[in-house]
């Protein structure tokens, strides 16, 4: 749910911050023991992800701001631009340094100190990162509760998506520094340490190409989801008012905000109802005798219809957004 004071994302953000902050610091000392590629390649994964991750946290919190007369939608995209300046983060420090130093390793062929300890420290990498990643899973599921998982993660909040995606490779990061460093231990060749630490360079490369995709979809104004905005159109088409929808915009102003803009169709027997009641019309022309009654009754025509539908339109979009309350702001015009 999205609310100032725990919005959407918050808690899944908060609890993978604190979890990696804490495993940079072990797999850093793991590195140290070590000087193993694969271990200095997970410390900076975890590294980026822990800056990343405050990033995105400064986001979530910058979106919450009230709208001020210099941004009157509000400040809901700076959850974007930050996901998106964490996404180039980890692309940039997380994929470029692990890629570097693995392929530097991979020349240099240097050796690796390995001990019990440095099995200790990915078994409980894998066990922070991987209660992180099912926090995240559960939270984009809990917010898009009737579709199929991967379905919610490609439409699910960024800042959450973010988390899952980086955690999930977190977890799959571990799993290769494992195989990669008994692989080593194994074969006394350090090519599959230097090996280990590419491929978790490689797929960090890939989450941050697929995050920076996504929250660019958003800065660029994205439209509201389909069944929304199907149920949105459904709606204004179902009021008696409204003949059809011309044209109909939308953009997310931010996690479950909306605003759309549309041309409609009014119908013009529902209108001259609202701007003579039933027997009043004949009244009216009952009393046209002579050219200027005819003429004051067309004056008082054109007068009362912009009233009326200014009105009516008022009442469709407070009834809109009874119905769809994501949608936040409404423009209507008349086609």
């Amino acid at each position: 749910m999205n609310t100032d004071k725990n919005p959407s994302g918050f808690f899944p953000v908060l609890a993978a911050l604190s979890g990696n902050f804490f495993i940079t610091f072990l797999k850093f000392a793991g590195f140290l023991i070590s000087g193993s590629g694969a271990m200095f390649s997970e410390s900076i994964h975890s590294l980026a992800d822990s800056l990343n991750q405050t990033l995105i946290m400064i986001g979530i919190k910058r979106s919450t701001h009230k709208a001020t007369e210099e941004f009157s939608y509000g400040y809901g995209q700076e959850r974007f631009f930050w996901a998106l300046i964490s996404a180039c983060g980890t692309f940039f420090i997380g994929a470029g340094v692990t890629i570097y130093h693995g392929l530097i390793s991979l020349i240099k062929g240097e050796s690796i100190e390995i001990s019990s300890l440095i099995f200790l420290i990915l078994g409980l990498s894998l066990i922070i990162e991987t209660v992180t990643f099912a926090l995240a899973l559960r939270e984009i599921k809990a917010d898009n509760p009737e579709k199929k998982i991967l379905e919610a993660i490609r439409e699910g909040d960024p800042s959450v998506v973010a988390i899952v995606y980086e955690d999930g490779v977190a977890v799959l990061g571990v799993l290769v520094a494992f195989l990669s460093i008994v692989s080593t231990q194994l074969t006394g060749n350090h090519y599959w340490d230097s090996l280990g630490s590419i491929v978790i360079g490689i797929l960090l490369g890939i989450v941050a190409i697929i995050l920076i995709n996504k929250n660019r979809g958003f800065l660029l104004q994205k439209s509201m989801p389909e069944e929304v905005r199907e149920r949105a159109v459904e709606f204004l088409e179902t009021n008696p008012m409204i003949e059809k929808v011309i044209d109909f915009k939308s953009t997310v102003l931010d996690i479950g905000k909306y605003r759309i803009k549309c041309e409609v169709e009014f119908n013009g027997p529902a209108m001259i109802k609202e701007i003579y009641p039933e027997g009043a019309l004949k009244k009216e022309y009952a009393g046209i005798k002579t050219y200027d009654d005819f003429l004051y009754f067309c004056v008082d025509t054109i007068d009362r219809t912009p009233r009326v539908i200014g009105k009516q339109i008022d009442e469709i979009e407070k009834k809109l957004q009874g119905e769809i309350p994501e949608i936040k702001h409404i423009d209507i015009e008349i086609n």
